[in-house]
């Protein structure tokens, strides 16, 4: 006779809910490090305006350049600073989802245990009732024997 745990469906589902949390939070982390990826190049490109800055301005360049060079790194510095609120946002969406699957593994891990007790319970039950039968059978050959 196989175990057949009542509340399989429930524990289907639990590791359903798990594996979905697995995903949104590798997706999480797949935005994150593009937005992280994003400001790194942001920061390299102004430091290359910077760079370049110095350089015209060790040379005789005029002032009207020299202003748009700083205005394109005030540019540059308005762009760094939008893409950090975004890295920001992208954490805390990590940090969520990581708490999600915190949650859904302790779930799906208290349904694991319940059906693993109650598979305990009926392997305990059915080997009594085993044993009952061969005690029985144990019993009625001694009978037959006296």
């Amino acid at each position: 006779m196989p175990f057949k745990f009542t509340f399989q469906k429930i524990v289907d589902l639990k590791t359903s809910e798990k594996t979905q949390a697995e995903w949104t939070l590798s997706t999480a982390v797949g935005e994150l490090r593009m937005e992280e990826q994003s400001l790194q190049q942001l920061r390299l490109e102004k430091q290359s305006v910077q760079d370049r800055l110095y350089a015209e301005s060790e040379v005789r360049t005029t002032v009207s350049e020299l202003m748009i060079y700083q205005s394109y790194m005030d540019h540059i510095d308005h762009k760094i600073s939008e893409k950090s609120k975004d890295v920001t946002a992208a954490q805390k969406n990590v940090d969520i989802q990581k708490e999600t699957l915190t949650v859904k593994m302790m779930e799906e891990k208290v349904w694991l245990n319940a059906r693993d007790k109650a598979k305990q319970r009926f392997m305990s039950e059915w080997l009594k009732k085993e044993q009952d039968s061969l005690d029985e059978m144990a019993s009625v050959r001694h009978r037959r024997t006296v």
